[in-house]
């Protein structure tokens, strides 16, 4: 009896498969042999920013990709995977509001081949690649949704403006006068988010959500005040590269960047609030070492696609006439650590210095604010408390409008008017 042709996918036409045919694997192509792997786990981080859907495997597989048109749609076939119960459930993990999938579904495509065929909204620039082991995960396989066109930070930011209530943004002024206010903008950094949790309290507490939870509180007193704005480098649970933090911050032309965290040690007696800035000549201690080790560690965790280049980073980062700047991120840390002091423990009585890959940007004073030690059981419940978080909230404004108060920024942004 001859052989059968291979069934495809409910959904996938024989246009598809010969389309396909021709398509060139890209890395971690499996060993000739080796025995069929499973998936372990499938995770999807829907964003405004982009989508990520990481399955965890036993271990490294292969994969090539395409994009189909008429309807949009990405297909990735995976080499040594077994179709299992995991990837027969994959159209429950996509959820309605998702901004770039509409669908995802796999099926056995051809011996030792398993088929995911992403139905897409949109237009997409998908950026599919492998992670090897590491922390608290195995081989995993990413692939990013990317829009076509992504959002332009600063025009939103000046559309919220020009669509806030006039009593918002515009402070009282005496009869008579003429005055300029300056407007100023603020990039608040919810530190990890998606795949990188961050640390991890004995309770369960996720550094991520305490950062996000902090960060939003604080957003929200920012742009209650009439001479300022801001902007969160992530809105949601989804992770995002260091440098991408620092990228974002300069194209909206940030005067401050604020990066939110909760710590962790070895330890569980280590308690108290911390204020980091960047050091160009080593860290102030050897704990602010190890925290910014374990901090710079968050891109392995998260997953970054190291075939991505980005120069404009490498000229951020080799552009180190940020003596002034420094300087600026040195003020702006005291007169928030000071105000820290009036909510909780300082864990240094002074602001410390070191190699902060986030912190980076070398024309907006940058600041790295440990609210506390969530490896701390009594800190973690705190760091979970509503009442706690607004104060740490509000001593985190407090410190910047002190800030503000002596050193307003130079003339970069747009002015309101005080008429």
């Amino acid at each position: 009896m001859p052989e059968q042709a291979p069934r495809l996918p409910a959904g996938l036409h024989r246009r598809d498969f010969l389309k396909f045919a021709g398509a060139t694997l890209t890395l971690l192509v499996s060993p000739v042999g080796q025995a069929a792997t499973s998936v372990l786990g499938v995770r999807v981080w829907p964003a405004r920013d982009y989508t990520r859907v990481t399955l965890e495997c036993q271990q490294s597989i292969g994969f090539s990709q395409m994009i189909l048109k008429d309807p949009d749609r990405l297909v990735v076939d995976l080499e040594g995977i077994e179709f299992n119960s995991i990837l027969q459930n994959l159209p429950d993990k996509i959820s309605a509001t998702d901004p770039y999938i509409k669908l995802i579904r796999a099926g056995r495509f051809k011996p030792g081949v398993v088929r995911l065929v992403i139905e897409l909204k949109t237009e997409i620039q998908p950026q599919v690649f492998a992670l090897k082991p590491v922390g608290e995960y195995g081989y995993r396989l990413v692939m990013d949704l990317y829009p076509t066109v992504a959002d332009d930070p600063l025009l939103a930011l000046l559309e919220k403006l020009d669509t806030a209530p006039i009593s918002q943004k515009t402070p009282q002024k005496s009869p008579g006068s003429d005055e300029m206010m300056r407007m100023v903008t603020i990039v608040l950094d919810p530190g990890h988010g998606g795949e990188d949790p961050g640390a991890i309290g004995r309770g369960g507490s996720h550094e991520k959500n305490v950062t996000l939870q902090v960060a939003r509180r604080l957003k929200a007193k920012i742009d209650a005040e009439p001479n300022m704005r801001s902007m969160l480098t992530r809105d949601g649970d989804f992770f995002i590269p260091l440098h991408q933090r620092v990228q974002k911050a300069r194209r909206v032309k940030a005067d401050l960047f604020v990066s939110v965290h909760a710590d962790a040690f070895i330890k569980p007696t280590a308690r108290g609030s911390s204020v980091f800035v960047l050091s160009e000549n080593g860290a102030s201690s050897s704990a602010a070492r190890w925290l910014a080790q374990r901090e710079n560690s968050a891109d392995l965790i998260g997953g970054v696609n190291l075939d991505v280049k980005d120069p404009h980073l490498a000229r951020t980062l080799l552009d180190l006439s940020q003596t002034a700047t420094l300087n600026d991120s040195l003020k702006l840390g005291r007169a928030v650590l000071g105000e820290l002091g009036g909510v909780n423990t300082l864990h240094k009585e002074h602001v410390e210095q070191a190699g902060f890959a986030v912190l980076k940007a070398p024309d907006i004073p940058s600041i790295l604010i440990e609210t506390a030690f969530i490896s701390n059981p009594e800190e973690e419940r705190r760091l979970n408390d509503d009442a706690y978080q607004e104060k740490m909230a509000d001593a985190i404004l407090r410190g910047i409008k002190g800030y503000l108060a002596k050193n307003p920024p130079l003339a970069k942004s747009k002015l309101v008017r005080l008429d």
